[in-house]
């Protein structure tokens, strides 16, 4: 009976990978908003006047909360705490909730009269529509970023001891694709008819609704798979304890030193690859000279890249191991791209190309790698509050590096003038001309320091016998 009810679901692989299926989507659908207004930033300036620092103000916001309300703390505690299906709903209402904020900020709803007005947000003076939108930005980064410390954990559950860095790789992959479709099809979307920048958002909320739908579906599984548990904890008289959390776990987490690594490679690699892709498709305009209204095709070639990659890299990790030795590789990959894109006179388009497709494989090697590692170092009970942890330290570079870059593209890297368009016959400066060599500096510095935190967590795999050059399948 105990071995019935143990291959019911967790042991069926049908059951595992519709779990994986359903928590994906919604992952997916969360990164279509997420990454649905990087292609936006020159109507942006067109439509509704906003600035490159105005652009940096809205992109930071995505970590604000996070950052400094500790919510993606909270929401780790609480998963530990409330279980998958409890917080993987709120997180998922809270997404949708942001959202239709932020597409009621930036869409015609807005009222009129306060178009022009600023508001004082602590040290910023900025347009109301602006702040407003920032706001729902940053609580639709509440709901992601907890949604995705949830899935994490939620693969850790279905897959511990089997695939797991492939599911991983293949949550990841399937992300990936909310990210390409977000950045090839936003601009396009939002020149249907009259060109309107909210309508990209609009498709976006709309996912978001599908994603709440596919969520609600998986707690049905998990509900299951979590009842059959319990009967086998009774049948073997098993004390489960795996969902109790202490204080003192913090403690416990925050002094290993494996976790400290992982954590810093992560916010260092992540602040080199997001941030990016919100300037990316302004970058492949300004040096590249490419249209804008496909220039978002070539930054979506490395979510697309991605999709292939990072399960088969995390389907490597699995069965040969090498998981420290694969995140050296793609550090050291992700600093010879954006050192590439930082030299002034390479602006041809069919190298912005190649740099993509190889920045492509360095994000599909080292995240394949770094999530599967942290249950090695981190004791399950402890995974969610772990997970948001590292999420929280990497809040602080999606919400810092944005902000940085739109700063110092406005301070130190206007060029004057701008580029044109023929409007009725006449010349139409519609977006100002910016210098991207600094900002790719910046973001060649973050890929050395990644590259150093991977070695320092090679070295202390080998001190602490973790087993990250370890298989995860254990025969």
């Amino acid at each position: 009976m105990v071995e019935k009810i143990q291959k019911k679901l967790r042991d069926s692989k049908a059951a595992r990978w519709t779990a994986l299926a359903l928590v994906a989507f919604t992952m997916l659908c969360g990164y279509i908003l997420a990454d649905i207004m990087a292609p936006l930033k020159g109507l942006l300036e067109n439509q509704l006047s906003w600035n490159s620092s105005e652009y940096g103000f809205f992109t930071s916001a995505y970590g604000w909360f996070n950052v400094f309300l500790f919510m993606l703390i909270i929401g780790g505690i609480i998963l530990d705490k409330m279980g998958i299906r409890f917080t993987g709903l709120m997180a998922a209402i809270i997404m949708v909730i942001g959202a239709a904020l932020k597409y009621y900020a930036i869409s015609s709803y807005f009222p009129q009269s306060l178009v022009e007005v600023s508001w004082h947000l602590l040290w910023f003076d900025m347009k109301a529509q602006v702040v407003l939108a920032a706001v729902g930005f940053a609580i639709f980064g509440v709901g992601i970023e907890i949604a995705g410390v949830t899935v994490s954990k939620t693969i850790v559950k279905w897959f511990k001891g089997k695939e797991m860095a492939l599911a991983m790789g293949l949550e990841m992959a399937t992300a990936r694709i909310g990210t390409a479709l977000a950045l090839s099809i936003s601009v396009p979307i939002a020149n249907i008819g009259q060109s309107d920048v909210s309508k990209p958002v609009l498709f976006a909320l709309i996912m978001l609704c599908i994603g709440l739908i596919a969520f609600l579906m998986y707690t049905f599984m998990d509900t299951k798979l979590d009842k059959e548990q319990v009967e086998y904890d009774r049948i073997n008289n098993v004390v489960d304890g795996e969902e109790a959390f202490r204080i003192s776990d913090l403690f416990k987490i925050v002094t290993n030193k494996g976790w400290w690594y992982i954590a810093l490679l992560c916010v260092l690699f992540y602040s080199a690859v997001f941030p990016f892709l919100k300037y990316a498709t302004d970058l492949m305009v300004q040096k590249f000279s490419v249209n804008q209204e496909w220039a978002g095709i070539i930054p979506a070639m490395l979510p697309f890249g991605t999709i292939i990659l990072t399960p088969f890299f995390g389907n490597l990790y699995d069965k040969k191991g090498k998981g420290a030795t694969i995140m050296i590789i793609g550090s050291i990959m992700l600093i010879f791209v954006h050192l590439i894109f930082s030299i002034p006179f390479i602006n041809q388009w069919f190298i912005a190309i190649l740099l993509i497709i190889v920045l492509g494989v360095a994000f599909s090697l080292v995240p394949s790698a770094m999530w599967p590692s942290v249950p090695k170092i981190i004791p399950e009970k402890q995974l969610g509050t772990a997970y948001s942890l590292i999420f929280w330290v990497q809040n602080w570079g999606l919400m810092g590096v944005p902000y940085l870059i739109g700063w110092v593209l406005e301070t130190y890297c206007k060029t004057g003038g701008g580029i044109y368009k023929v409007v009725n016959g006449v010349n139409v400066s519609v977006i100002q001309r910016y210098d991207y060599t600094i900002p790719m500096l910046i973001f060649t510095g973050f890929g050395v320091l990644a590259l150093i935190f991977t070695l320092l967590l090679k070295a202390e795999d080998k001190k602490k016998g973790y087993g990250l050059e370890l298989p995860n399948i254990k025969k």
